[in-house]
């Protein structure tokens, strides 16, 4: 798949779908280029070729030297693999690409799926929960995943122990989906090594990551955050006040979904999360019955995929575009400099960023991007920006 260069008369055609993924896929794994930033540069340059070939002079305008874009031989390696273990890549354009998740900001222009796309056409429910779960938080969460799939939903976890096992298992004959932290390929942790065969069967193992990446403590929240914004609502069985299932129900909230909560004991510290998210404000959930009455009725419809290369243009459309001339190195330093004045490591909106630096968003977005490039500031979900602290520029 490495391209050549070629003379002839004819005009240059159009990339191949083929051609679009490797290229996609090179452009994601470059260092420095997360989700948002891969959105950007599509737009600004039109193409991920075209990105990859602006990436070093980009890096070097922004002070990095010695910048190289993800290697071929990575991307031929990541693609044999996933050869291997059956994957298929859904891109962000491909009609089989989750609705729900297209809608985001930091969207992973890329997923790994492992297993039967037909479970992306139904409308989905995430349910998450304590990996140290109590024999009754098992039980609920068997309950609600099986009575919510015969209902018509599928229903999204983790994988992990505990609740994320249990509604895995309750679910295999209506369809689930296992959004890993690490590789598609890679079962985590071991002992649901054969639950993920059976989800592979019936359902689907899906990952932003890179094929055979062994999944790191980093790597749970951005997990976390596909299986809040691919599903209609989080429903959340046990949950310790600090945990892994409040960051999901923390994105879910960010990106407007649902968020309803089964009560607990309260002298139980498995259920402190689910009392407090109830005390805030979520919807107590009894049973299933609970969860289908907080929702609206489904619209099959609507949660079909729309015409990719019109949602595709939408989002694009609504990202800034680059400014028309560049700035002086002098005039790009204080920039940067100013905007790190304003950020700390609180995140704050992008919007009131711009507001304070009252520069126009063809101004502001280069240096955004600059500056998330080397590293010096993070993205987070719902449009967050916030000062990268020193061991997070590696």
């Amino acid at each position: 798949m490495t391209e050549e260069a070629f003379s002839s008369t004819h005009p240059p055609l159009p990339p191949t779908t083929e051609d679009t993924q490797y290229s996609w896929l090179r452009l994601l794994r470059s260092k420095r280029v997360g989700p948002v930033m891969f959105h950007r540069l599509l737009a600004e340059h039109g193409s991920a070729q075209n990105a990859l070939d602006a990436l070093p002079e980009m890096a070097r305008s922004a002070g990095i030297k010695g910048y190289e874009t993800c290697p071929a031989s990575a991307v031929d390696a990541e693609i044999k693999a996933a050869k291997a273990a059956k994957a298929r890549l859904l891109c962000f354009s491909d009609p089989e690409y989750p609705r729900l998740l297209r809608g985001l900001k930091d969207a992973p222009p890329l997923l790994w799926a492992i297993g039967t796309l037909s479970v992306l056409d139904k409308p989905m429910i995430s349910l998450v929960g304590a990996r140290n779960a109590s024999s009754l938080g098992l039980r609920m969460a068997r309950a609600l995943a099986q009575n919510l799939g015969e209902a018509g939903y599928t229903v999204v976890s983790g994988m992990a122990r505990g609740v994320d096992t249990a509604a895995h298992q309750a679910a295999l004959e209506t369809g689930t989906i296992a959004v890993l932290a690490g590789g598609a390929d890679v079962i985590y942790p071991a002992e649901n090594t054969a639950l993920a065969a059976q989800i592979s069967e019936t359902g689907l193992r899906l990952s932003e990551q890179p094929m055979g990446k062994t999944p790191q403590a980093r790597d749970f929240p951005k997990r976390n955050r596909i299986i809040a914004g691919m599903a209609r609502a989080v429903v959340v069985v046990e949950a310790a006040a600090k945990s892994g299932s409040l960051i999901t129900a923390r994105d879910a909230l960010d990106y407007g979904r649902e968020v309803l909560a089964v009560p607990g004991h309260p002298f139980d510290a498995r259920s402190s999360g689910c009392n407090r998210l109830i005390r805030d404000g979520a919807v107590l959930i009894r049973d299933a019955a609970d969860v289908l009455e907080a929702l609206p009725p489904m619209e099959p419809a609507a949660d079909a995929a729309p015409a990719p290369q019109d949602s595709l243009q939408d989002v694009l459309a609504a990202l800034p575009a680059p400014p028309p001339e560049k700035r002086s190195l002098a005039d790009t330093h204080a920039l940067h400099q100013q905007i790190l004045g304003r950020l700390g490591p609180s995140p704050t909106p992008e919007a009131e960023l711009l507001r304070d630096l009252a520069l126009p968003p063809q101004e502001l977005a280069p240096a955004l991007t600059d500056l998330e490039l080397e590293g010096a500031i993070t993205r987070q979900p719902g449009g967050l920006l916030s000062r990268a602290l020193p061991e997070e520029k590696d």
